[in-house]
C-alpha cells in the first residue's frame, strides 16, 4: 500500500510541477472573441476581451480609380507586339469586344483562368514623353495589413514604379517603397532590401532593386511589398513569437500607423523595355498589364470587434463593448462613464477590452436615507454585476459600494491592501504570500494531491 501510494504521490507532484512551468503556446489566438459568459461570486457575468476581426482579401470590397482616366488600352482598338518578339504583333485590345477588352476589374477577378486575364494600358506611342499611369486602390474604411501587398504583371515588370499609402482617405500621400532598375539614377537612393532593415530602422522608406532588375520576362512577374518579413523583425523568422510583434504594436503608434491604410496608390513611371534601349520604331511593345493585385488585411476595430460587414458598398465594424463608430472609435450615447480607449492586446493572451462604462446617471438610494435626516439623497452607480463588477471576492452593496474582503482595498477592490504596506505585498506582515497564487489546474491537482494523502493515511 505505502508503494502505492508513493507512485501516486510521484505522478499528481510531477503534474503539479508540469503545470507551474507551462508557457504560452506559440500559436496563442487571434482575438477572435470579444466576450464570454462566466460564473463568479456575484452569478452569470459577461467577460470582455479585446478582439479583432479575421483576416481577408480586401480586394473584394476596394473602389479602383485609374488617372489619367482614358488610360486603359482599347479605345480606339490597338495591336500590341510581345516584348520578347517585336515581330509578335497579333496581340489585339478592343473595348467595344469582351473577348478583346482589358477593363480595370480584370486586376481583381478570379485567378488561374485560361487565358490569363488582366487589365492593360495604352502602348507608349506618346515615347519620349513619359508613360505615366496611377492606379488608386481605396476602401473608404481604415484596413490593417497582414500579409504581402502583391502585383503580377504581364507585359514584364515595370523599371520605374512607386507604392504609396494614405491613412486620410487619400487626402495626402507617403511613400511606402520606391522600385526600379536603378534606384540611384531614378530616385537619388541607394538601393537596400528589406533584409537590411532591423527593428530600429522598419519604418524606412527603401528602394529596392530586386523587382525591377533583370529581363526574365516569362517568369519574374510579380512586385511585392514585404509585410511579412517586417514583422519578422519582431516575431521571429517564421512568426512564432506573435507575442512580441503584439506587444511592439500595442505600444508603439508609428509601427501601427506604417501597417495601416486607408487607400493605396500604385504609381507606374515606366514600363519594361527589356533592354538598354528603347525601340522607337515599334513602340507597341511597351505598355503595363496587371493580371491580379493581393492585398490581405483586416478591417480596422480599435480591438473593439470581431466582424466587419460590407452593406451599401461601404465597410463598417460590428462594435462590442458599448462602442459604436466604423472604426469603433468612440463611446455609445449613455457609456461615457470614461473616456473611450482602444483595446489592448496586452495582457496577453485575452488583451484588454477597455470596455466604456455607463454614465454615472443613478439616481440609486441607500436604504434608510430618509431616518438620518436626509431626504431624497441621491448616489451614483459605483458598481454592479456586468460591467462594475466588485474584484477579487468583493461584494456590490445597493449598487454604491463594494464590500471588499479584508486584504482588498479601492473602489472596485482592485488594490491589495499591502501595497500601502511597509515592505510592500511581499514584507511578512502583509498577510500576502510572495509567490504568484495556483491557477485553477493547479489547485485542482493540489487538492487531488490532498485527497489521495487523506485516502492514504486511512489505509
Amino acid at each position: 500500500m505505502r508503494f502505492q501510494f508513493a507512485l501516486t504521490l510521484q505522478a499528481l507532484w510531477t503534474a503539479v510541477c508540469q503545470a507551474a512551468m507551462q508557457h504560452y503556446p506559440a500559436a496563442w489566438g487571434h482575438y477572435d472573441v470579444c466576450k464570454s459568459q462566466v460564473y463568479s461570486d456575484e452569478g452569470l457575468t459577461w467577460d470582455y476581451m479585446a478582439c479583432q476581426p479575421e483576416a481577408a482579401d480586401m480586394t473584394q470590397y476596394l473602389k479602383v480609380t485609374l488617372d489619367p482616366p482614358n488610360i486603359t488600352c482599347g479605345d480606339p482598338p490597338e495591336t500590341y507586339c510581345a516584348l520578347e518578339n517585336p515581330y509578335m504583333c497579333n496581340n489585339e485590345c478592343d473595348a467595344t469586344t469582351e473577348e478583346l477588352a482589358h477593363p480595370p476589374e480584370l486586376m481583381f477577378d478570379i485567378e488561374g483562368r485560361n487565358p490569363t486575364t488582366f487589365w492593360q494600358s495604352t502602348s507608349w506611342k506618346k515615347y519620349p514623353k513619359a508613360l505615366l499611369v496611377n492606379i488608386t486602390l481605396s476602401w473608404n474604411k481604415t484596413i490593417e495589413l497582414t500579409d504581402d501587398i502583391v502585383l503580377t504583371f504581364e507585359s514584364g515588370r515595370p523599371e520605374q514604379m512607386v507604392l504609396e499609402k494614405s491613412l486620410d482617405y487619400g487626402r495626402s500621400w507617403q511613400p511606402y517603397q520606391f522600385y526600379a532598375t536603378d534606384c540611384l539614377d531614378a530616385f537619388t537612393m541607394e538601393p537596400k532590401t528589406v533584409q537590411d532593415l532591423t527593428q530600429h530602422t522598419l519604418l524606412d522608406i527603401i528602394c529596392t532593386e530586386d523587382y525591377s532588375r533583370g529581363y526574365v520576362w516569362k517568369y519574374d512577374k510579380t512586385v511585392r511589398f514585404e509585410i511579412k518579413d517586417r514583422f519578422a523583425l519582431f516575431a521571429g523568422p517564421r512568426l512564432h513569437n506573435m507575442a512580441s510583434l503584439y506587444g511592439q504594436l500595442d505600444t508603439t503608434k508609428n509601427l501601427r500607423d506604417f501597417f495601416t491604410i486607408t487607400d493605396l496608390r500604385i504609381r507606374l513611371l515606366r514600363p519594361a523595355t527589356g533592354a538598354t534601349m528603347v525601340d522607337e520604331n515599334n513602340l507597341s511593345r511597351y505598355f503595363y498589364a496587371i493580371s491580379d493585385i493581393k492585398v490581405q488585411g483586416r478591417c480596422k476595430c480599435n480591438l473593439h470587434a470581431n466582424s466587419c460587414v460590407f452593406d451599401k458598398e461601404k465597410l463598417s465594424c460590428e462594435c462590442e463593448h458599448n462602442t459604436t463608430g466604423p472604426d469603433c472609435g468612440r463611446c455609445k450615447r449613455n457609456y461615457q462613464g470614461r473616456a473611450w480607449s482602444a483595446g489592448s492586446y496586452l495582457p496577453i493572451p485575452k488583451g484588454t477590452a477597455n470596455t466604456c462604462i455607463p454614465n454615472n446617471i443613478g439616481p440609486v438610494i441607500r436604504p434608510n436615507v430618509s431616518s438620518l435626516g436626509v431626504a431624497n439623497r441621491k448616489e451614483a452607480r459605483v458598481c454592479d454585476n456586468e460591467l462594475l463588477r466588485c474584484q477579487n471576492g468583493g461584494v456590490c452593496v445597493n449598487n454604491v459600494r463594494c464590500n471588499c474582503p479584508s486584504t482588498y482595498t479601492g473602489v472596485l477592490c482592485e488594490k491589495s491592501r499591502c501595497e500601502s504596506e511597509l515592505g510592500g505585498c511581499g514584507g511578512a506582515d502583509s498577510g500576502h504570500a510572495p509567490m504568484t497564487p495556483p491557477s485553477s489546474p493547479q489547485l485542482l491537482l493540489l487538492v487531488l494531491l490532498g485527497s489521495a494523502l487523506l485516502r492514504a493515511a486511512s489505509c
